[in-house]
């Protein structure tokens, strides 16, 4: 990638004009997932890595290029997308790939600081390390060129017979790998052991390539405390874990934080310190979701569609949350299950001392909405499943709130979550698939600055499989600032 000189970052909303992004392609890693290691490496079943890629994922570099960076595919699929090229396109250790510095692609950033021998070095000892490698396999790989080391240090993989270490299939996540704040950038602390050589990579890869030169007193890394290593039994509760999951930034002085099965507690009380003290934002939103595989993190229960609408999983709702649909005998029974139990405090940087408490989720968005945002319109919720059971849970769990804003309105999401595609057409949304906008957008029948208020929706047979969506598999660098 050039060192381009007009390369910047900064994230001030969750709906701005999406300008720059961070991803990463599936790679090889994804295919040896086996079933008895898919559970530790993080995923809930095996996937196919030719669907998953054709099928599925191409299409999301497709709609992410169109909006993003036009000039890199418009014109181009009808020889792009032959079977004699062989998806080189999409590639990332490819001469053909699309190389795009809008769309940045996180294996050939690795690749490119590889090349300097003093990196190359100290990330090799490091990977062989935390894979416990023999010295001579740490020799051995000091002397691969970087566009191969890179795609090794992510797939485990030597050549497609040869496997050293396992891969890091999560990597395709990059939502969790960091987050940019303003025009900060937080590093993630994963919560499982799958992820630990990721964040190894991307720590390099921020502190060491050079379009993030001029951003690098701006990286924040939490600190652990609390001795949590010598804690036999509350030692877990005293980590610093946080994922980018967990993490929304919803204007320039407003952040949103989540407690949960990845994010600690003790990393919420880290975030709030530091960037109070740097002055990162005013505001700090803590929100504490339940400890289960079925949430994950905040943005697996509700992401922001527009200023004034937001979609999420009715079981956080007031109504839900005051069991208004049943008896009283039920409400006495069910308040004492406190694990079951949403809290929301927010803190003010002027006065830390006086937190402000929220009910519920809803009250929280519409606090966002109306008094962050200014927003004058009734504020809407489009509920996961439209709020029928089974469906609201099913499709949660499939990811229909985890959604990509592209811009304000205009949403990526999965195709197979069907009442609640239901639920954005009643709120006044259109609706059309990734295939056909691609088509249209190709032929000239439309164009991105047209498309308003519309989910698009992806395919999502494989991808779905492991548990996130296009908001997991993004992590925005550069959006357009929202006027408030």
């Amino acid at each position: 990638m050039s060192k381009s000189k007009s390369f910047q970052i900064g994230v001030a909303s969750e709906i701005g004009t999406l300008k720059r992004l961070l991803v990463h392609s599936p790679d090889s890693g994804l295919g040896k997932v086996v079933p008895s290691k898919a559970q530790d490496w993080l995923f809930e079943d095996i996937v196919h890595l030719d669907t998953i890629r054709r099928k599925e994922y191409d299409f999301y570099t497709k709609i992410l290029l169109y909006f993003l960076d036009p000039e890199k595919i418009k014109g181009k699929l009808k020889s792009v997308d032959t079977a004699k090229n062989k998806r080189n396109f999409y590639k990332p250790d490819h001469e053909d790939f699309f190389r795009s510095e809008k769309v940045v692609e996180l294996q050939w950033l690795l690749a490119e600081i590889l090349e300097q021998e003093d990196i190359k070095g100290k990330l090799v000892a490091s990977v062989c390390a935390i894979e416990s490698c023999s010295y001579e396999t740490e020799k051995e790989l000091a002397g691969v060129d970087a566009k191969h080391l890179a795609k090794i240090f992510i797939t485990g993989s030597f050549d497609n017979d040869r496997m050293l270490f396992p891969p890091v299939p999560n990597l395709i996540f990059t939502r969790d790998i960091g987050i940019v704040i303003n025009d900060f950038i937080l590093l993630n602390k994963p919560a499982k052991k799958a992820r630990t050589r990721e964040a190894l990579l991307v720590k390099y890869i921020f502190f060491n390539h050079p379009l993030f030169k001029e951003y690098r007193n701006n990286i924040i890394e939490l600190p652990e405390t609390f001795h949590y290593f010598l804690m036999p039994k509350d030692g877990d509760d005293r980590k610093v874990t946080l994922e980018g999951g967990d993490v929304m930034v919803v204007t320039k002085d407003h952040l949103l934080v989540g407690v949960s099965e990845r994010t600690s507690l003790e990393a919420a009380y880290q975030v709030v310190k530091i960037l109070f003290e740097k002055n990162v934002v005013k505001k700090i939103s803590i929100v504490r979701i339940p400890k289960k595989r079925d949430y994950m993190h905040i943005d697996t229960v509700f992401t922001q569609v527009k200023r004034n609408v937001w979609v999420m999983l009715g079981h956080f709702s007031k109504k839900h949350l005051r069991r208004e649909d049943a008896d009283t005998l039920q409400r006495i029974l069910t308040e004492s299950k406190k694990e079951d139990k949403l809290r929301i405090i927010q803190f003010n940087k002027k006065d830390i001392d006086h937190p402000k408490h929220f009910e519920s989720l809803e009250d929280l968005l519409i606090d966002v909405s109306k008094n962050d945002l200014g927003c004058k319109e009734k504020v809407k919720f489009i509920y996961s499943g439209n709020n029928e059971f089974p469906f609201d849970a099913r499709e949660q769990w499939t990811d229909s709130c985890n959604l990509l804003a592209l811009k304000e309105g205009v949403v990526l999401g999965y195709d197979r979550n069907d009442k609640t595609v239901e639920a954005f057409k009643e709120n006044g949304f259109s609706v059309i698939k990734a295939d056909e906008l691609i088509d249209d957008l190709e032929s000239g029948k439309t164009t991105t600055d047209k498309i308003k208020d519309t989910l698009i929706l992806m395919p999502s047979a494989e991808l779905s499989r492991a548990r996130g969506g296009f908001h997991c598999m993004s992590m925005p660098l550069l959006r357009d600032a929202l006027i408030v």
